[in-house]
């Protein structure tokens, strides 16, 4: 693993090291999207990670899919993100946050407003939700007229400066499992007939509008975007042309000079190695399931940049001192991965010094 403790650069920051905090959904947000109160230790905790990348984060209250997930575009959020920020800097690290509009993987009953959730296609997912009042069937969307779409760009917009606002080093754009721009890539998802729709130039451009605003207002440098080529999630099927579709969305979006394409991959080596010889700015692959001995195998190839670490880096905390170390690694508590009020599962996991100290 000796490359993978190596610095690079993402955008204008050095990393430390070639591990990446993967986002991943923790529902632990106050009731209005503020970050909760043990937030900014849990992220402060694993800063030792080269790049944190933060849950998803919703850009509007349209955005929003799941109870109790954080928002970024109040005053109150901007606060409560930048304790966050603040308790990462201090710490040694450098954070993103990932924007993330569920589309139409929603509920009336989780949003603010309970209203009708928005998508390309009034097309339901045929999925399940989890709400206040147990699983229930994810409902048929609104689809977003032209004039909506423009205002969901210009809430990503809003949503990026409210993140550098609040001190983060930059935000990755969720273009991934089965939210909304994935819906506007996949087939199954988007029947427009519209600029938006059809051909694959026409699918990957929501994805490029909204980069170009984020870019626009932030900086290229500051801006990740991430995509899961053929993963099925949330009712998603991209079709036949996917892989085409993601191969023009990744030269287009290499013209942006962002600071990293962060790669969720399920198993098509062909695609994710076409996807290497376009890209040449840094490469984030996240292999989910590997071993972990394999976790710098992608690095140590210069088939990616940076190793993005998911549940690991959740149920420990000092991944980067254990991994050093060859010392054992805590189990994540599947129970409380996306519930809890307090530091179970979340802030508690003990440390390798902890348990050193524990044995005498």
């Amino acid at each position: 693993m000796e490359k993978l403790w190596s610095k690079t650069k993402i955008g204008n920051l050095e990393l430390s090291n070639r591990l990446a905090m993967a986002p991943m959904t923790r529902s632990r947000a106050q009731e209005d999207g503020t970050p909760g109160e043990l937030t900014p230790l849990y992220y402060a905790q694993r800063a030792s990670m080269g790049l944190i990348i933060t849950e998803g984060t919703q850009p509007s209250d349209d955005g929003q899919g799941y109870l109790r997930s954080p928002g970024i575009y109040t005053e109150k959020h901007i606060e409560g993100w930048k304790k966050v920020t603040d308790a990462v800097r201090e710490a040694g690290g450098y954070l993103f946050i990932q924007l993330m509009h569920v589309g139409r993987i929603s509920h009336p009953d989780n949003t603010p407003h309970h209203r009708q959730a928005v998508a390309p296609s009034a097309i339901a997912p045929g999925e399940p939700i989890f709400t206040a009042k147990g699983m229930l069937e994810v409902p048929v969307p609104r689809e977003l007229s032209e004039e909506d779409i423009q205002t969901t760009i210009a809430d990503f917009r809003k949503a990026a400066a409210a993140a550098i606002a609040a001190g983060a080093a930059g935000v990755e754009i969720h273009g991934a499992n089965g939210y909304l721009i994935n819906q506007f890539i996949s087939e199954n998802a988007n029947k427009r007939v519209d600029k938006y729709g059809g051909s694959i130039d026409n699918r990957a451009r929501f994805a490029l509008e909204v980069t170009r605003a984020i870019v626009e207002e932030i900086g290229a440098e500051k801006t990740g975007f991430r995509i899961s080529p053929g993963t099925p999630l949330n009712g998603i099927d991209e079709g036949e042309h996917g892989p085409e579709v993601y191969l023009h969305l990744v030269k287009e979006l290499a013209k942006y000079n962002l600071a990293y394409l962060h790669v969720m991959h399920l198993g098509n080596e062909t695609l994710l190695h076409e996807i290497r010889n376009i890209w040449s700015n840094p490469l984030l692959v996240n292999r989910a399931g590997r071993d972990l001995e394999d976790i710098s195998v992608d690095v140590d190839s210069g088939l990616a940049d940076v190793a993005p670490v998911g549940v690991w880096s959740l149920a420990n905390p000092d991944l980067v001192e254990r991994l050093k170390e060859g010392f054992p690694l805590n189990e994540a508590d599947r129970a409380t991965l996306y519930s809890g009020n307090g530091s179970e599962g979340y802030t508690d996991y003990p440390t390798m010094k902890e348990l050193k100290s524990q044995k005498g």
